[in-house]
């Protein structure tokens, strides 16, 4: 049942609405448990936080829903070692997430703004190993790179090539494939000749990929 707009919650939320999309790992459900939301959401959807939707941030963009986010890193198959490439810092919910479950995390936000504001909240949940760049994250971040797995939060018709290019052979990367609005999530491996679809894992609906290798900015 859902909450009332007067009935905040807590991550337990979050975590059975996690199990109830189908997330079995135990160490992404304990990130979800872990991890604050009501801390990387705008004040004034705070009491929003522990439901499972999306909710507005500026520019237009909204933050993914948590059980597609705990969905889509799970397909990473994390095992605390890895250094991830986040592209679309929203304002950190997921980045806080992967930071409990890899070694180091790299997020790309192409809004200044939206890059402070992530900085910020993760400082204040006192986590230091994500390194948040604003810029142009179809171009990924190749003064960082290689990475072990890549997580992208906005939709384009195909993955960027310089996102490729940067994932190490092994390695993992989940995008939402189309035009924005209703696409495939997507993960796939990167094999020595390319990336290799292994399945689709959900239908979703997320904002437009904006950049030199994606939709341009309007």
């Amino acid at each position: 049942m859902r909450r009332s707009d007067t009935e905040r919650g807590g991550p337990e939320d979050l975590v059975l609405a996690a199990r109830a999309a189908g997330v079995t790992d135990e160490r992404v459900l304990a990130a979800v448990r872990a991890t604050p939301r009501a801390r990387y959401v705008p004040a004034e959807h705070a009491f929003r936080a522990y439901v499972d939707e999306p909710l507005p941030i500026p520019h237009g963009q909204v933050t993914t829903q948590p059980s597609l986010s705990a969905r889509m890193i799970e397909a990473l198959e994390p095992t605390g070692e890895e250094s991830v490439l986040e592209v679309g810092s929203g304002y950190g919910y997921q980045a806080a997430l992967i930071a409990r479950l890899a070694a180091r995390v790299v997020s790309v936000e192409i809004w200044p703004d939206l890059a402070d504001e992530t900085r910020r909240r993760l400082e204040a949940d006192g986590i230091g190993n994500v390194t948040v760049l604003a810029g142009d994250g179809t171009e990924g971040a190749p003064g960082h790179a290689p990475f072990d797995a890549i997580v992208v939060s906005a939709a384009f018709t195909e993955v960027p090539p310089p996102l490729v290019e940067q994932l190490r052979t092994g390695g993992r990367l989940v995008q939402p494939i189309g035009t924005g609005g209703g696409e495939d999530v997507v993960c796939y491996r990167r094999d020595p000749d390319g990336l290799t679809p292994l399945r689709v894992l959900t239908p979703a609906s997320f904002v437009r990929l904006v950049g030199r290798y994606g939709f341009p900015r309007e």
